[in-house]
């Protein structure tokens, strides 16, 4: 389009096309952020079942030397009072939440195991599926 006041030819965007351009950008983000956002979730699922194992050879390595389980998590980092042995911290107390920032549940003895480790998934509420499933120690 020329300008008739000087002759010299303008260039930019109509209103048209910016609005098209704004319309495809939507649509893209609409199809691509719920599969990005399902795959972090897979992540921190992921993410649970690795600290589980950690803590769980953690625990090991405190029966290993104190000759009992730990009462709760909390010993793995903290020496307890009444336990000859310890030589610790085992873990470091930033994984003793899982990661929706929930206290993993410990019970020693376990009804699995010596010991059981379980974080109730993003929900926080026992059972449910996908994302929304316990993740254990034992399984």
């Amino acid at each position: 389009m020329k300008d008739k006041r000087n002759g010299k030819l303008q260039t930019g965007f109509t209103l048209v096309e910016l609005l098209l351009v704004l319309v495809i950008l939507a649509l893209i983000a609409g199809l691509v952020l719920p599969g990005i956002i399902g795959k972090a979730e897979g992540a921190k699922v992921r993410a649970a079942s690795s600290q589980i194992s950690r803590i769980s050879m953690s625990v090991e390595s405190f029966y290993l030397d104190t000759g009992s389980t730990p009462d709760s998590l909390n010993e793995l980092v903290n020496e307890p009072g009444d336990v000859t042995g310890w030589n610790g911290p085992y873990i470091k107390t930033s994984i003793l939440k899982d990661p929706w920032g929930r206290e993993y549940q410990f019970r020693s003895p376990g009804q699995h195991g010596d010991f059981d480790i379980y974080s109730y998934g993003a929900d926080g509420q026992q059972g449910g599926e996908g994302k929304n499933a316990d993740i254990t120690s034992w399984e």
